[in-house]
């Protein structure tokens, strides 16, 4: 008897009851969220979208691309998609979303794939919806051209602090990331003396939620309350500006960091886990 769980690409399924399934969880959607908005007008997209159905409708999303990112995957679908995963030969660098469905695919993914550097099954989802609790730094500001001399070292180090390796060691690839966040008023930062003391982008948008990535204090000046100050205004202008929702995760022994986004007004309402090449 057939199976009554099909995994097959956007291809084959309609995307509105994608975009439809994708609203119903925003800030766990998000970050598959901006493949699949652009997905309708860019359908040369969908092959890297698995959509698992059952008789009763959409159940699950997975996309494959660079970073796999599975959604509301049920446990009783994950081999189907782990299947069509390893069918597909996929290259990824990093398995990332909520935590249930990335850990149970890595389980089911670990024995054919490389040995992750590091797994982190324990990174808080926050999400903020109204003004911060606290006063924005007026100092930050969006970036420009003119900064990027500076702003990229400071986006390497946090790379390289939170990674374990520099992005510049696996092309320029990076680059042209920074750049365009640059280039679309979603990187901000405080600059003082011709460096970099905080920075941080709002690394996806999409279903009305921007998450926001790459925080950093330069080291010299942690214990200032800059991160605190310097996310209520990251927050105000991504509120006004780019989505009325503001999400993050992050690492749960990171102590010092969730203290700040509790300051800024952040609530945590999930668990993240990363899994990375």
């Amino acid at each position: 008897m057939p199976s009554p769980i099909l995994v097959r690409d956007a291809r084959a399924v309609d995307m509105g009851s994608v975009l439809e399934y994708c609203h119903q969880q925003p800030v766990d959607a998000a970050l598959l969220g901006e493949h699949v908005e652009a997905m309708v007008t860019s359908p040369q997209l969908r092959d890297q979208l698995l959509c698992v159905s059952t008789p009763a409708g959409l159940a699950g999303l997975c996309w494959t691309g660079g970073n796999m990112v599975p959604l509301g995957i049920e446990p009783s679908a994950m081999s189907e998609v782990a299947a069509e995963v390893r069918r597909r030969a996929r290259r990824y660098s990093s398995i990332v979303g909520p935590a249930e469905g990335v850990m149970s695919l890595w389980d089911l993914l670990a024995p054919t794939s490389p040995s992750p550097r590091d797994v982190r099954p324990d990174q808080p989802s926050m999400v903020i919806t109204a003004d911060p609790q606290v006063e924005p730094d007026p100092a930050v500001r969006l970036t420009t051209d003119e900064d990027f001399d500076i702003l990229m070292p400071a986006c390497v180090s946090m790379f390289t602090e939170e990674v374990g390796h520099s992005p510049l060691s696996i092309g320029g690839g990076y680059e042209r990331r920074v750049r365009s966040l640059v280039a679309a008023k979603r990187s901000l930062a405080r600059i003082e003396d011709g460096r970099v003391v905080f920075k941080a982008e709002l690394g996806t948008v999409a279903l009305g939620v921007t998450q926001v990535q790459g925080v950093w204090v330069e080291p010299e000046m942690r214990g200032r309350g800059l991160a605190r100050a310097g996310m209520a205004a990251v927050v105000e202008y991504a509120r006004a500006h780019i989505a009325p929702t503001v999400s993050l995760y992050v690492n749960s022994y990171n102590e010092a960091a969730i203290r700040a986004y509790d300051a800024v007004g952040f609530r945590q309402v999930g668990t993240f886990a990363t899994i990375l090449f």
